[in-house]
């Protein structure tokens, strides 16, 4: 099977439709991206990487790093994370603090910013250092050292991060987070701030296609963790969209406000795919689009 040949076909595919969204402009940061960049990887199970577009590019990964936050923290400390966040669809904004006050400070689910807040605060309890271990984990599964923080996409976000804080805040009042406060917003935006490309993050991703090992072998998270991450990427990845993510590409996947959005193919491998323009609920538009195409030539998805 030509792998960059089905790339290539996905990204022209994503091309011909008319949306395309607009980068996300809250973040002034992130406001100055280039709307036309668009890349795709995919990396196998056994290491090759294919890629096609502006693949090799960084870009600011933003709530695709919670995915490897949870990871982490499941890793480093087993399931009690469970009884802090839930496994349910928000149903809201990703930002949202709605349902806070109702369900006494328990996070919907790890991939909200209230419940990444939440893995957040037990992966620095655990490690010491969540961004570090964030950023350790992903220089060490993709081979690239130089991935690291963007330290002005950092400070851009605690500028304007006054949700965030409030949300912390709030989290914290149910004593529903161990550290300070500003010591897990820190270290919140540090690792959404990390710049790392396509073939980055879906050599990354591998681990969930890989049943929980990593790229050397040894074993992150076992299989039932492993299944129960993917779930929750199903039905909790990309916002309060996930159902018509779901819907049209059938994979497991997580997005962020950066326009990439990481996808797990079990068994097979991970795909990567980054554009700039976003949706209302915060996806990329040709991105979405591109993994529609991709697993509709394909029939990779998992239903």
């Amino acid at each position: 099977m030509d792998y960059q040949q089905l790339l290539r076909d996905a990204m022209d595919t994503a091309r011909s439709l008319p949306a395309r969204g607009r980068p996300a402009d809250y973040i002034p940061a992130l406001a100055a991206a280039d709307p036309e960049a668009f890349g795709m990887a995919l990396a196998t199970v056994d290491g090759e990487v294919y890629g096609a577009g502006d693949w090799e590019h960084p870009f600011s990964i933003q709530s695709i790093s919670k995915l490897f936050t949870l990871a982490l923290a499941l890793a480093e400390g087993g399931d009690g994370i469970w009884q802090r966040v839930g496994r349910e669809p928000s149903g809201n904004p990703f930002n949202s603090l709605v349902q806070l006050e109702s369900e006494q400070g328990i996070p919907r689910n790890p991939f909200i910013n209230a419940g990444a807040l939440v893995a957040t605060d037990r992966l620095l309890e655990l490690t010491g250092d969540a961004a570090g271990a964030v950023r350790d984990f992903l220089r060490a599964e993709s081979g690239n050292d130089s991935i690291g923080t963007d330290d002005g996409v950092a400070s851009s976000e605690a500028r304007h991060g006054h949700r965030n804080a409030a949300l912390a805040h709030f989290i914290a009042s149910y004593g529903n987070l161990r550290n300070p406060v500003d010591s897990v917003l820190a270290h919140y935006y540090a690792h959404c701030a990390i710049s790392a490309s396509c073939r980055d993050l879906a050599l990354a991703g591998r681990f969930l296609a890989r049943h929980g090992l990593r790229a050397d072998g040894s074993r992150l998270l076992t299989r039932s963790e492993a299944k129960r991450v993917n779930a929750v990427l199903l039905t909790c990845g990309t916002y309060d969209a996930a159902g018509d993510f779901a819907f049209r590409v059938g994979l497991p996947g997580k997005s962020g406000v950066g326009g990439g959005v990481l996808a797990v193919l079990p068994g097979r491998g991970a795909v990567c795919v980054w554009s700039p323009g976003l949706d209302r609920a915060g996806n990329s538009v040709l991105g979405v689009a591109a993994l529609d195409a991709l697993t509709t030539a394909t029939g990779w998805s998992v239903f």
